[in-house]
């Protein structure tokens, strides 16, 4: 069964998205890109330009599941409600485009991806396109939105599997 899944790491000024097809073990990228806002945007003005890229992205690429990084815990209290606002427009684009919307902290990306929940960004970069198979040059943003979407696309069996199973066992008591 193919899967079309879109990865997506949030950023104020710059959100990268990046849709991998994961084809039984085999994973290929399909597209992959960032969406830049402008600084001296307001914030409403940032988020309703999110929005719309994101629609775009949904609607041409048509994926199925979305694969959104957490926050990361910032010492910065501005910065950590600006990334949570910035989240919500791509949560609900998202959910509005129809597809199941699962999160994962950087920490279980990087480990999903280099097997080391600390590994570097270069580390990380390299890992996407051995496991992708591309040597295209992609912004940093962009790589991180990859390894969102090969994080789900290698963790999924997991998720079903455990589903499965807590299903049967409630199942079973009822």
């Amino acid at each position: 069964m193919n899967r079309l899944i879109l990865g997506i790491d949030p950023g104020s000024l710059a959100t990268g998205y990046g849709v991998v097809l994961a084809s039984g073990n085999r994973l290929s990228c399909v597209e992959t890109g960032v969406i830049h806002l402008a600084s001296d945007a307001t914030l409403p003005e940032r988020l309703e330009r999110l929005y719309e890229a994101m629609q775009d992205i949904i609607k041409r690429l048509q994926p199925t599941e979305a694969a959104v990084e957490t926050v990361f815990q910032s010492v910065n209290v501005r910065s950590s409600l600006v990334l949570s606002h910035i989240r919500g427009v791509v949560l609900l684009a998202a959910v509005h485009g129809a597809m199941t919307v699962h999160e994962y902290t950087p920490i279980a990306i990087k480990k999903a991806v280099v097997g080391y929940g600390r590994a570097e960004k270069q580390q990380v970069r390299q890992m996407v396109r051995l496991i992708l198979g591309t040597e295209q040059p992609m912004a940093q943003d962009a790589s991180d939105a990859l390894a969102v979407a090969i994080c789900h696309a290698n963790s999924k069996p997991f998720y079903l599997a455990r589903d499965k199973a807590m299903g049967a066992y409630a199942c079973s008591i009822s």
